[in-house]
C-alpha cells in the first residue's frame, strides 16, 4: 500500500489517458472532477502523435501539463497503446508514491489493470463512456461516465456566453432537447439504507453513498438529473428523510432514513 505521511490527507493520484478511447472535449471536466478526489501528481495520456486523429488532444495538453507519450502502432489491428499504458501504471504503482489511478478510457483491456491496482490496496477510478464493457466499470472503485462531464461543460457561464455569441441578432436561438434522464434506483438505494441503518433506522449520508458505490461504481447523482445524492434524496420525500446534526468538528453531518409507513 502507498506510504505517506499522517499530516496530508489528498491523495495523490496517476492520470492515465488512452487517448484513443477518450475525446479532447472532456479534458476541463475531467481535471475538475479528478480535484474532487485528490491531486493529479502523475498526469499522461498515450497514442500515436504523429497522426492527425489526436489533434484535438494537442492542442490542450500543454495548458494542463500533461505529458504525451508516444506509442506507435507497430502491427494493423492491434492497439499498443494498451500495453504502453498498462506498463507505466505498474512501474507507478511500484514506487509506492501513490493512493489511486484514474484511468481514462472505454476499453475493456484495462479490466485487469484495475482489479491489479486494487489488489495493491489502491483506489481506481474509472472514466469512460456509458458504453463502457461492465466488467471494466465494476473493476473501479468509482467508475465515472464522461458524458456527465460533457453536459457540465455545456452548462457553464463560458459555453453560454459563446453560444450567445454565435447568434445573429434576427436569429432565435433553438433550445435543444435534452435527453431524459433515467429514473434513480430508489429500491436499490433503500436496500442500502435498510442495511446500514442504525437502530432507528438512520444512517450517515457519505456512509451510504460510500456504500452504493462499493456496489455500484457506476452510480452518480448526475446520471438522474441531481448535483448530490442529498438533493435525490430529498426528491423522494414520500420514500426517504433527510436530517441534518452537528457534527463533532463543528458544522453538519446529513443523515438518511428509509421512511415509516404511515400508519
Amino acid at each position: 500500500m502507498a506510504t505517506h505521511s499522517s499530516t496530508t490527507t489528498q491523495k495523490h493520484l496517476a492520470v492515465l489517458i488512452d487517448a484513443d478511447n477518450a475525446p479532447a472535449a472532456i479534458v476541463e471536466g475531467l481535471f475538475e472532477e479528478i480535484a474532487k478526489y485528490g491531486v493529479a501528481s502523475v498526469k499522461r495520456i498515450y497514442g500515436d502523435w504523429t497522426g492527425p486523429q489526436l489533434g484535438g488532444w494537442k492542442k490542450v495538453l500543454l495548458d494542463h501539463s500533461i505529458q504525451p507519450i508516444q506509442q506507435f502502432a507497430y502491427t494493423k489491428g492491434k492497439n499498443a497503446t494498451d500495453s504502453s499504458l498498462i506498463i507505466d501504471a505498474m512501474d507507478l504503482l511500484y514506487t509506492r508514491r501513490f493512493n489511486g489511478f484514474c484511468l481514462v478510457s472505454s476499453d475493456s483491456d484495462f479490466t485487469r489493470l484495475a482489479s491489479r491496482l486494487r489488489e495493491e490496496g489502491l483506489t481506481v477510478y474509472g472514466f469512460g463512456e456509458e458504453k463502457t464493457p461492465k466488467p471494466f466499470v465494476a473493476a473501479c472503485d468509482k467508475f465515472i461516465y464522461i458524458e456527465l462531464l460533457r453536459d457540465e461543460a455545456a452548462q457553464s457561464p463560458n459555453a453560454e456566453a459563446s453560444v450567445e455569441s454565435s447568434v445573429t441578432p434576427d436569429a432565435k436561438p433553438v433550445a435543444a432537447e435534452k435527453p431524459k434522464k433515467p429514473k434513480a434506483p430508489i429500491g436499490f438505494i433503500t436496500k442500502i439504507l435498510d442495511d446500514i441503518a442504525d437502530e432507528d433506522g438512520w444512517a450517515h449520508l457519505s456512509v451510504l453513498g460510500t456504500n452504493i458505490s462499493k456496489l455500484r461504481p457506476e452510480f452518480d447523482p448526475r446520471t438522474h438529473g441531481f448535483k448530490k445524492l442529498s438533493d435525490l434524496i430529498k426528491a423522494y420525500p414520500q420514500t426517504f428523510e433527510l436530517q441534518a446534526r452537528g457534527a463533532s468538528a463543528g458544522g453538519t453531518a446529513m443523515y438518511a432514513r428509509h421512511k415509516p409507513p404511515s400508519k
